[in-house]
């Protein structure tokens, strides 16, 4: 855990664009991406400022979340190449400094949205900040391989925050949602672990690439993504897809399981050899997977409303 100590001499002057990195903004953005779309796609609507409100104070609740996981994790970050230039473990923001933040926007957070919206969309964050802070970065990261399966959840909160807001209700549809980017994420940053190398076992965090080998990683990447799929197209049959969100599922969920499959069969020797370009090309068609269901979801919320 990161050292509270901040009685050393400040050597760097922080910028507000430390401040900004402290709240993971590339985690952010997905969050307000796919909080926006619970939120549009609920039934019902709420005011326009109603509606930034909303998205505000759930960027703020993620941004507290970064800010706490970066205060606790700044010692494996320090050890890990891709986090070392972090704002705490290159020294640029001070432990203190980055606890105070989190812990300030978490509480106005959670408030604010309750007094914008309603009180279940602001238990879900807090929860959610909750989850993320302390289940899953004190607790599950440094003790079990299960840690991204279980704390995935922390991710998968925002489209059900979202559409929280507009009905104060949780319903299959918001479930689906979250089930969703569930079972997208352990495929997603095991795709990453493969070919960040040594890494997280620099670290001793037991990523399943450091507790059961490469090997067992592309079998658990190949399950959970054949669970994936019916998640996919289960939520493109819903009340919020249509013809869009179906055609993208099947496109989607087509080229995932075939990327998982590529990855199933290869050994250490075959990705060593291509400098693991096939798991590469994974992890970056990952990322189009969740943007482009959501948007389909989007395009046919839109759809709906012109017909």
């Amino acid at each position: 855990m990161a050292d509270l100590s901040i009685n050393t001499p400040r050597e760097y002057e922080p910028t507000f664009g430390d401040y900004v990195a402290l709240l993971k903004p590339r985690v952010m953005s997905l969050v307000v991406f796919t909080a926006l779309v619970g939120l549009i796609v609920a039934p019902g609507s709420l005011h326009a400022v109603e509606m930034f409100a909303a998205i505000l104070f759930i960027a703020l609740g993620a941004g507290a979340s970064g800010a706490l996981n970066m205060w606790y994790d700044a010692d494996i970050d320090a050890v890990m190449r891709r986090t070392a230039k972090r704002p705490i473990p290159s020294g640029r923001v001070e432990p203190g400094e980055a606890l105070a933040i989190g812990l300030g926007l978490s509480g106005i957070s959670v408030v604010m949205l309750a007094l914008a919206t309603n009180l279940v969309a602001a238990g879900l964050l807090a929860f959610t900040i909750f989850f993320y802070a302390v289940i899953y970065s004190m607790w599950l990261k440094r003790s079990t391989p299960q840690n991204i399966v279980i704390g995935g959840a922390a991710g998968a909160f925002p489209p059900m925050i979202g559409w929280a807001a507009v009905t104060g209700d949780v319903t299959l549809e918001s479930v689906l949602m979250f089930a969703l980017i569930f079972m997208w994420t352990p495929p997603h940053f095991w795709a990453l672990a493969l070919f960040t190398k040594s890494d997280y076992g620099d670290a001793g965090v037991p990523m399943l690439t450091v507790t059961h080998g490469r090997d067992s990683t592309r079998r658990h990447i190949l399950g959970y993504t054949v669970l994936l799929a019916p998640v996919g197209l289960g939520l493109a049959l819903t009340t919020v897809g249509g013809p869009i969100t179906i055609a993208a599922a099947v496109v989607l969920n087509g080229l995932f399981l075939k990327g998982a499959y590529d990855i199933w069969r290869r050994d250490d020797a075959a990705a060593e050899a291509d400098n693991y370009a096939v798991e590469k090309k994974f992890f970056k068609l990952s990322l189009y997977y969740l943007f482009l269901h959501f948007t389909a979801l989007l395009a046919d919320a839109a759809l709906g409303a012109v017909l």
